[in-house]
């Protein structure tokens, strides 16, 4: 899948417009650049201006437009997508489009396209029933288009149920990324990532954290969902957006990304980067902890669960790789050596987070990295690079190791 995949969207006319608007936010969200063209119906439900504010671009909607057509702006935007999504997608549409017709600009992109096409249909449930769709969605399906829902529910007209209800934006958002990774090296993996810090409550308003920034875990977790990975990433309080076609659950404690963890196996790869706090307080205080310039407040600690070790020491539904990171400030490859014996992983990627790594910005928030990969084969120093490239050179590492018959521990 493109780092930043360019999504040609056209808005058909019905009530689920409403919710493109909604979908072009989850796209954007997930690192994808959205172009819309609304249909002359679309523009009863929802202004360009909506949809143009969400995607920061232009939106078509006339074919015969003076500026954009001198360049046969029709062709040219079919072109300059990696993927056509229709949502909703009307019964007019799926028409036009298993009968070639193009007497609009929406319907004259999709007979123009060469690039993969998603539809989400969305009408009343009598309409999706009727034979004359149901041709049409099966000749739309021979032709290579690709369908998510429609989904089954209340529709808008009173008293009416039944499928027809177009997918929710995230449903369509996850089936795009899906479609745009392809066939990669990852197809048909689950790999779980962890990412960013853990929170552990002193009192409702104070917390033991630390530095993590999460760009590193989250730069794994899209580059094995651009290798074909169903990846789901378990992520800790960060400023980042969630990366392009992953599932993202949000935690804040260690115990919480524990329980994560668990309830997301089983997985192929798991791939714990997250800086998870080592200890939590004792007692979390009910009410904020003042000062009152008497004696200091006691802060009784203890330990927080072990995520790497736990999984890597599970029997039944262990990861078939299990990767864990050390942040060491000294002795950075003998100590991630002991580390891994200990945990029970198969490689730990060791990385020097001290002002002496000579890293600008530092390891912890800084966009480079400078790893060791330690295995049961030895050590390998990987030179400084960004996090994305570092994050590339990982999944290629993993793919090709589950290319083996067995990754020894």
């Amino acid at each position: 899948m493109l780092a930043t995949p360019r999504i040609l969207l056209i808005i058909g006319g019905g009530i689920a417009a409403y919710k493109s608007l909604d979908l072009i936010r989850r796209l954007k969200e997930r690192g994808a650049a959205v172009r819309v063209v609304m249909t002359s119906a679309a523009q009863h439900f929802i202004t360009p201006l909506a949809a143009g504010a969400l995607s920061h671009d232009t939106v078509f909607t006339e074919l015969f437009d003076r500026e954009a057509e001198q360049d046969v702006g029709h062709i040219r935007l079919s072109r300059e997508a990696d993927l056509v999504l229709v949502a909703p997608a009307t019964a007019d549409l799926m028409a036009k489009m298993a009968h070639g017709l193009a007497d609009d600009l929406a319907s004259a992109v999709l007979l123009a396209n060469t690039r993969p096409v998603l539809l989400a249909p969305a009408m009343n449930p009598a309409m999706w029933a009727n034979p004359a769709t149901r041709r049409n969605a099966a000749q739309l399906a021979a032709d290579g288009v690709r369908f998510v829902g429609p989904n089954a529910g209340a529709m808008a007209e009173r008293g009416e149920d039944g499928p027809g209800r177009m997918a929710e934006p995230l449903e369509i958002a996850d089936a795009a990324a899906r479609l745009l990774a392809g066939e990669g090296p990852l197809t048909g993996r689950h790999v779980l990532v962890t990412s960013g810090p853990t929170h552990e409550p002193i009192d409702p308003v104070r917390y033991i954290a630390n530095r993590s920034s999460g760009k590193q875990g989250h730069a794994i977790a899209a580059a094995a969902a651009r290798a074909g990975a169903r990846v789901t990433l378990v992520s800790g309080p960060v400023n980042l957006p969630d990366p392009f076609g992953v599932d993202v659950r949000r935690v804040e404690s260690a115990r919480e990304m524990l329980a994560a963890v668990e309830a997301a196996l089983p997985a192929d790869i798991a791939i714990f980067a997250a800086a998870v706090a080592d200890w939590r307080a004792a007692s979390e205080a009910g009410e904020k902890m003042k000062k009152d310039g008497g004696a200091l407040p006691p802060l009784a600690l203890i330990e927080n669960p072990d995520i790497l070790a736990t999984i890597a020491h599970r029997g039944e539904g262990r990861p078939r790789l299990v990767i864990g990171f050390a942040a060491e400030t000294q002795n950075v490859v003998a100590y991630a050596q002991a580390k891994r014996a200990r945990k029970g992983c198969d490689w730990i990627l060791a990385n020097d987070v001290s002002a002496r790594s000579g890293i600008a910005g530092g390891v912890m928030g800084g966009d480079s990295n400078a790893v060791h990969l330690i295995t049961a084969a030895g050590v390998e120093a990987w030179p400084t690079a960004s996090k994305g490239a570092v994050a590339e050179r990982l999944v290629a590492r993993i793919a090709a190791s589950l290319d083996q018959p067995e990754t020894s521990p």
